[in-house]
């Protein structure tokens, strides 16, 4: 075992937002492998977390067409609410903070704005967002009339990447004394992928398309590389988090609809590895449940987020592949779990 335990925060959404959940709660994995309760903090609809890099600072965005954000102590027995204010826009479905802790990035999904916030030295909001809109659509009529922005990604260097689900495309920013426009502008998508979550490793971006379902890889300068099923299995899928191992041998997908964990060995030499994208699909295992929205990797354990469940579920890592254990906890609603070694 690599941890004594894992402290599990998990956001979701409240029956004011569509779901059953009661707003954060935190979960304690002991030594003896049990999943306790440890407390649970009101909050409207915060389906996405995020951690401060070096304050314990926890922030949620709350979900709702008036969009908002939140900042609390990220305490294991309960956290308090510090700060909050708007989002910016509408329906905020994800925030991440840069490795600095100066910056905080919010992505609305209902009307593509990115909110840009200042951390103060208490990793709270120092005055109000600078706000990024944004114009433009894709082909699918019912899933791209409008942007979408859905993650928030920083670096490398003064970059900031935003998946833009409703344009296909992945605007950049740039971050100096104040955030600015790339000169470069968005890079372009294959159209109707609609991106959703991406992950930078070593010189190479992963993008996971909801909409089309593939895996797309594309070199330091945005170029494609080539493209790959996220999942194996027949039918729909909705591709939701994707997430390098540690050591970067590893690339894992979350697949709603399939639900399923897929593992892909990266630069792997396997006959099954897809033209130009280095990715070889060595596994896919059940998430656990229905709907993996969201997962986390703490240690020798992997926690999934089933959204449509009501539980997040641990899945044992062995030799960097998940294995489904059986083990769940109850939650309402679950779409992000963060999980941090003790």
């Amino acid at each position: 075992m690599t941890s004594g335990y894992d402290v599990l925060y998990i956001g979701g959404y409240t029956p004011g937002t569509g779901g059953s959940g009661a707003g954060l709660t935190v979960v304690r994995r002991e030594e003896s492998g049990i999943l306790k309760a440890l407390a649970e903090s009101a909050a409207p609809g915060p389906s996405f977390l995020a951690l401060h890099p070096r304050l314990p600072v926890l922030y949620a965005v709350l979900e709702c067409e008036e969009g908002g954000v939140a900042a609390y102590s990220a305490d294991p027995y309960g956290p308090g609410l510090l700060a909050d204010g708007t989002s910016g826009g509408s329906y905020p479905c994800h925030l991440a903070v840069d490795p600095t802790g100066t910056w905080l990035a919010v992505t609305n999904y209902g009307d593509g704005t990115l909110a840009m916030y200042r951390l103060g030295s208490s990793g709270l909001f120092d005055g109000r967002p600078r706000l990024f809109p944004h114009r433009g659509h894709g082909p699918d009529p019912a899933r791209q009339a409008e942007p979408h922005a859905h993650q928030a990604v920083f670096g490398p260097g003064r970059a900031l990447h935003v998946t833009d689900l409703g344009t296909d495309e992945i605007r950049r920013y740039l971050l100096g004394t104040e955030p600015d426009l790339h000169p470069e502008g968005p890079v372009r998508l294959a159209p109707g992928s609609g991106p959703r979550h991406m992950a930078h490793r070593e010189g190479r971006w992963y993008v996971a398309g909801e909409l089309d379902g593939m895996i797309a890889v594309y070199d330091a300068e945005w170029r494609e590389l080539g493209r790959t099923p996220a999942s194996a299995a027949m039918g729909p899928n909705q591709v939701s988090h994707i997430e390098p191992s540690a050591d970067g041998r590893h690339l894992y997908v979350a697949n709603r609809g399939p639900d399923t964990i897929a593992v892909f060995e990266v630069d792997g030499e396997q006959e099954s590895q897809s033209v130009g994208t280095g990715l070889s699909r060595v596994a896919e295992v059940g998430s656990g449940g229905l709907w993996p929205r969201h997962f986390a990797v703490a240690g020798d354990h992997m926690y999934v987020a089933n959204q449509r469940s009501d539980a997040v579920a641990t899945l044992l890592m062995r030799d960097g592949v998940p294995e489904p254990t059986g083990e769940t906890f109850k939650v309402g609603s679950p779409s992000c779990v963060l999980a941090v070694a003790v």
